[in-house]
């Protein structure tokens, strides 16, 4: 049964104060759909005006979920393990970052967020609304020397996916306008790996030529909306006031340019 958390109800959050900064932690035991409990870590920064949400899959795949509400984007981060039984030995771990433009409702405020308070952290939460599945098509790959003309986060966060930080050119001209960037000089951060003469990279047999890869991921729980009741004030005229959150679960399919195959390997399974 979906619960309904309570916005100002006393919970164990941590609030810090540190050289002006608010920022407040909140953790989160989440059900998913197979039937695992992952526990997410929800980050706000009310100064920065950011949200990061963060969890570990079961498979060792570390995911983090940023929202920039003054850049207007969010960004997808994964850490991926490689798989050693494939036969590819690497020191470090793959990492991918997928940009979307923020669309209304998709998030709570930072403030809001900060203010969240939760009766039994030990609990296992199930969201109240399932959103579906999101296709995303990204079809450009950003320069991460020059990211920071979408985000000033974007280089901490992604500086480790050089080559894999992708984003769609429908976004990049929407933001462009809504930050009142230069679209173009906004496009030449850009490079277009032109994603309809690859091939996809399940039917690729040669493990180092470049095809066009899906990468598939869920949030399973995560405020995404405030609840308002109506009630009366002290004069005892009608009013609407918040009482709570609503909370959602979002699935994303991400197709985008792999350099390699082997940048690729989950689009076998």
């Amino acid at each position: 049964m979906a619960e309904q958390l309570p916005i100002f109800v006393i919970l164990s959050v941590i609030i810090l104060s540190i050289f002006g900064v608010t920022f407040s932690q909140l953790v989160v035991n989440v059900r998913n759909k197979g039937g695992d409990v992952e526990r997410e870590k929800i980050e706000s920064n009310t100064t920065a005006d950011t949200v990061k949400l963060e969890y570990l899959s079961k498979d060792g795949t570390l995911v983090t979920y940023f929202t920039d509400f003054k850049a207007h984007i969010q960004i997808f981060r994964v850490i991926v393990p490689w798989e050693e039984e494939r036969g590819i030995v690497q020191s470090t771990p793959q990492v991918l970052c997928f940009i979307t433009r923020f669309g209304k409702n998709e998030f709570i405020s930072s403030d809001a967020m900060s203010k969240l308070r939760q009766k039994n952290p030990t609990a296992v939460r199930t969201p109240e609304e399932d959103k579906g599945l999101e296709k995303h098509t990204l079809n450009l790959v950003v320069n991460i020397d020059q990211s920071a003309i979408l985000s000033q986060h974007l280089y901490n966060i992604c500086h480790d996916a050089r080559d894999s930080m992708y984003i769609e050119d429908t976004d990049v001209k929407l933001l462009s306008q809504v930050l009142n960037h230069d679209v173009d000089k906004v496009m030449s951060a850009m490079k277009s790996p032109e994603l309809e003469k690859q091939s996809r990279c399940k039917d690729t047999s040669d493990i180092k030529k470049p095809c066009f890869c899906q990468y598939h991921l869920c949030v399973g729980w995560y405020p995404c909306g405030l609840k308002y009741c109506r009630g009366k004030d002290s004069a005892g005229k009608v009013v609407n006031y918040r009482c709570g959150i609503k909370t959602c679960r979002r699935c994303l399919l991400f197709e985008h340019f792999a350099r390699q195959k082997m940048y690729c390997l989950w689009d076998d399974l």
